[in-house]
């Protein structure tokens, strides 16, 4: 079950997490390069993990606990990294914050919604925030020192990681709005405080 092909993938999104955090904390741009290189290489992994598992019917229970935690692993601690380097504007911070607070929000309700039997699907939109994320996050690794590495220099690769964020941050409210809505009107249903443990 471990070493199925798409659990390897999701942990190797875990793996990723100490390479980015120590290439970001080096503050040279063959190395901010790197770390866009392997975080990009990790966000591809959640499309195919899932896909795979799908197609050779090796879904489980620990793919399917794993497979969240694993991504927000990678975003939190990417998002750690960048606004505490300063590698975002005073403005890059809000739209990180609300996308920090969406996943502990999500994984609250998981957890509840796992208490009373009930499942938390993912949304066409929410999929899309997830890619729109992915991208910014990439980007605002890479910066505009990467870019001029690359020859790029033209590109305004950090303005446009900042202006994606912006739009991740507004489809993680919209996604949040939607999957809290949800969980009230499981909350509200009859017998739902009766299905729940106390703690």
């Amino acid at each position: 079950m471990l070493t199925d092909l798409p659990n390897l993938l999701t942990l190797s999104r875990i793996a990723a997490i100490p390479l980015i955090v120590g290439l970001v904390a080096l503050r040279d741009a063959r190395a901010d390069l790197a770390a866009c290189v392997i975080f990009s290489a990790a966000a591809v992994t959640d499309y195919f993990d899932g896909r795979i598992a799908r197609v050779r019917r090796q879904q489980s229970a620990f793919g399917r606990m794993l497979d969240p935690i694993a991504d927000k692993l990678l975003v939190g601690a990417t998002l750690m990294m960048l606004v505490g380097l300063a590698r975002v504007s005073a403005w890059g911070l809000y739209p990180a914050v609300v996308i920090m607070l969406r996943e502990i929000l999500v994984s609250g309700l998981r957890e509840y919604l796992a208490g009373v039997r009930a499942g938390l699907p993912v949304t066409r939109l929410a999929k899309w925030k997830t890619g729109v994320q992915m991208a910014s996050l990439g980007m605002l690794l890479a910066g505009d020192s990467a870019a001029r590495l690359l020859h790029l220099g033209f590109l305004p690769v950090s303005a446009l990681g900042e202006s994606a964020i912006w739009v991740a941050a507004l489809l993680t409210l919209l996604t949040g709005w939607d999957y809290l809505t949800v969980g009230l009107r499981h909350a509200a249903a009859p017998g739902a405080r009766d299905a729940v443990p106390p703690r």
